[in-house]
């Protein structure tokens, strides 16, 4: 599992294996990929925004079965974020607005093939 750290507007940093503390953003949350793909880019930008930012990820990809942290820094008072991933195979991407993460601690992305559509649980 991999852990990224946002800032108020882009990412400020990677920190691998990060451990969860009391001093952890509310907006923190997992990202799952169960889509049965790689993921090649994540944006998280504030709800609204003109623009993406930056790929949170990197250089790194987000394996199918994976998790990766994503970490707000402690001064980000922003509850309503969009989310954003895009695909290794085609480049294709599927977009999530107003995502409460003030509420959500885990978002699960996954595939539905029959339907060719990718949909997010958040819990």
């Amino acid at each position: 599992m991999r852990t990224f750290i946002l800032g108020t507007v882009a990412a400020i940093g990677l920190a691998l294996g990060t451990p969860a503390n009391a001093q952890d953003a509310k907006q923190d949350f997992r990202l799952i990929n169960r889509t049965g793909y790689e993921l090649k880019e994540v944006y998280v930008s504030p709800a609204k925004a003109d623009n993406w930012q930056e790929d949170v990820m990197g250089q790194d990809v987000l394996e199918d079965g994976k998790s990766v942290n994503i970490h707000f820094s402690p001064k980000v008072k922003t509850c309503k974020w969009d989310l954003k991933v895009v695909y290794t195979d085609d480049n294709s991407s599927a977009v999530w607005s107003d995502i409460d993460l003030c509420s959500v601690d885990k978002i699960t992305i996954h595939y539905d093939r029959k339907n060719d559509v990718t949909r997010a649980s958040f819990d």
